[in-house]
């Protein structure tokens, strides 16, 4: 039995990169016959980023539609295929869970959708409050929103009151859970967010956490959500192959905002959250450069980094986009190789 899942997670992998490739110049030439491209400020508080990135204007933006987008037509297709023929091996494809898998679709394109409109936004110049895009704190508020929606739906609906600590077990803390399933998921949002600024970067370190996540959730038996990582996964890959640099669309908010929100609502799912240390190490580095360089330049009016996010500094440093971006990639599947370590040598422990 075991195998037929292994081939029900690969073969979901592989269909969903190959549907994402074939997808992908459909949605770019949408994009490019429309001009949605990417809008880079100069307003003069940037130089650094706006010098470095200046050649990317007009560069496709909302490509992040196309991995969910994938995600819901093939998570659709399958379902009702399941219904039609109840009787046939279509029913072991389907994969949309109540247990599993309904709570991280549903956050993914609740997200997605206020991501895509803050992308709208942003390529048509009409930001809230006067420029491109939602605003920072427009932002948080709208990560806080999801998140305390879905700490709801934890505590209440799912009895959630259990929080895992490897080597140690799992400790009740009770109401707790609410408060600290906000700042998972408001916090790996926000990283998420900030480490989509080069060429394939956001593409592939996200890959290589939701493919850590599906080992983690197929290791418990958690065979659907394993399914949903495998197809996120897959079409990533799929993006990846396009927006390596130079890059023929960026992901944009829809992709970067609604896949960080889902990414933290699968480690909570899988109660291994603590492991998104080491599977967004990258991610957990970017956001400690935000929050280093703005904090410094309040209290000491000093710069840290030459740009923030530190990928941004490397650049400025003169290294090649290509090679920051690689060598993020390889700094994290170093962090999702120890994270998975210390997971199989927790359940042993």
């Amino acid at each position: 039995m075991m195998e037929v899942y292994i081939i029900k997670v690969l073969f979901f992998s592989a269909f969903a990169f190959i549907l994402g490739f074939f997808l992908t110049p459909l949605l770019t030439n949408f994009l490019y016959k429309y001009k949605l491209g990417k809008k880079i400020r100069n307003s003069g508080s940037t130089p650094v980023f706006s010098q470095l990135h200046a050649h990317k204007e007009g560069t496709p933006t909302m490509g992040g539609i196309l991995i969910w987008g994938t995600l819901f037509i093939l998570i659709l297709i399958f379902y009702w295929l399941s219904l039609i023929f109840p009787d046939s091996i279509l029913t072991q494809l389907n994969f949309l869970s109540r247990a599993e898998t309904l709570l991280p679709l549903g956050a993914l394109l609740a997200s997605a959708l206020i991501g895509l409109v803050d992308d709208w936004l942003d390529v048509r110049t009409k930001g809230v409050l006067g420029g491109g895009g939602l605003k920072l704190r427009h932002r948080l508020l709208i990560y806080t929103l999801i998140a305390f929606i879905g700490a709801l739906w934890f505590y209440f609906k799912l009895d959630w009151t259990i929080f895992h600590v490897p080597f140690l077990g799992n400790f009740e803390i009770g109401a707790w859970y609410i408060p600290i399933f906000i700042f998972i998921i408001v916090a790996t949002s926000f990283s998420v967010n900030e480490t989509d600024g080069l060429d394939g970067l956001a593409g592939g370190t996200l890959l290589i956490a939701f493919a850590a996540y599906g080992v983690i959730a197929f290791t418990m038996g958690r065979y659907d959500l394993a399914t949903f990582c495998a197809v996120i996964s897959g079409t990533l890959l799929a993006f990846l192959w396009f927006n390596i640099p130079p890059a023929r669309f960026y992901m944009g908010d829809t992709g970067s905002m609604s896949l960080g929100i889902t990414l933290g609502i699968i480690a909570l799912l899988t109660n291994n959250s603590l492991l998104l240390i080491f599977f967004g190490l990258i991610f957990l580095i970017e956001s400690l450069s935000v929050i280093i360089q703005v904090t410094s330049k309040k209290l000491r009016g000093k710069k840290v980094f030459l740009s923030a996010p530190v990928h941004h500094h490397f650049q400025a440093l003169g290294w090649p986009e290509s090679k920051v971006v690689m060598r993020f990639w390889v700094i994290s599947i170093i962090g999702a190789a120890i994270g998975l370590m210390i997971f199989l040598l927790d359940r042993n422990f």
